[in-house]
């Protein structure tokens, strides 16, 4: 079982900053990647940034890039989101999500989100 604690969000005006960090926890052997998703009103969830173990490489949503940065503390098994110059289009609530290895196969934990709102 994987447990997944997120914090930072909030409620911030336009072109403003916000981080938000998630910390895995619980029995896994490995961690494959740690992701941010982002589910709007009325819209599908959809992929913001993913970081990967295997060299650390990372990949951004079009929409946030040069925006956003994802990082990790890989002693803490957290992963962080830095979002700058927010817009009203990043009002959402935002996840979480871990991939991990468990006794060779592969599971995909869930935090339970934060809402993250941008309004002047």
């Amino acid at each position: 079982q994987v447990y997944l604690v997120e914090s930072g969000g909030g409620s911030v005006q336009p072109g403003g900053s916000l981080r938000l960090s998630c910390t895995a926890s619980g029995f896994f052997d490995s961690i494959l990647s740690m992701s941010w998703y982002r589910r709007a009103p009325g819209k599908e969830r959809e992929l913001v940034a993913r970081i990967d173990s295997n060299g650390g490489s990372s990949m951004y949503a079009d929409s946030v890039k040069d925006r956003f940065t994802i990082s990790r503390d890989y002693d803490k098994n957290t992963v962080y989101l830095q979002m700058n110059s927010l817009k009203p289009d990043d009002t959402a609530v935002y996840y979480c999500n871990v991939k991990v290895v468990l006794n060779w196969l592969q599971e995909d934990a869930w935090g339970q989100g934060t809402q993250v709102t941008v309004s002047s």
